[in-house]
């Protein structure tokens, strides 16, 4: 799974995710690609099985970006375990996601096949996508 190698600090604020993507919006690499639709936060688990789903379906041909990555931490305390106390620790990591960012890209297969395998990643995903193609294909 996906993960920072290093980080300056183990911890950080929540904040907001707002507004539309102003980077990472258009599909660059691949010919066709999911788009995201909401705010949302993917962690690096959800981003590694809607990659399985992709290379599944199209049987390990072409190729696949993946346009985001897991780098902000998510704390959580343990199960039953009273309020209080301070943070919890670093349990994994996730990747904010905004409206209109690509998340993955797929070349080098039939346009149908690739189709098909971008909607069964989308159903891995908890943010609602939409497939987009190139500009000018």
């Amino acid at each position: 799974m996906l993960s920072p190698k290093k980080t300056k600090f183990r911890k950080r604020q929540k904040g907001r995710i707002r507004g539309a993507a102003q980077r990472g919006n258009s599909v660059d690499f691949g010919e066709i690609g999911i788009k995201s639709l909401e705010h949302g936060k993917l962690t690096s688990q959800q981003i590694e099985s809607a990659r399985i789903a992709i290379m599944r379906h199209i049987k390990r041909g072409g190729k696949v970006w993946i346009r985001i990555f897991p780098d902000q931490p998510f704390t959580a305390k343990p199960a039953e375990v009273r309020q209080g106390k301070g943070k919890g620790a670093p349990a994994g990591w996730y990747a904010p996601v905004k409206p209109g960012r690509i998340l993955y890209e797929v070349k080098g297969v039939d346009l149908e096949l690739a189709k098909t395998a971008l909607v069964r990643a989308s159903h891995k995903l908890p943010v609602k996508t939409k497939i987009v193609f190139k500009e000018g294909l």
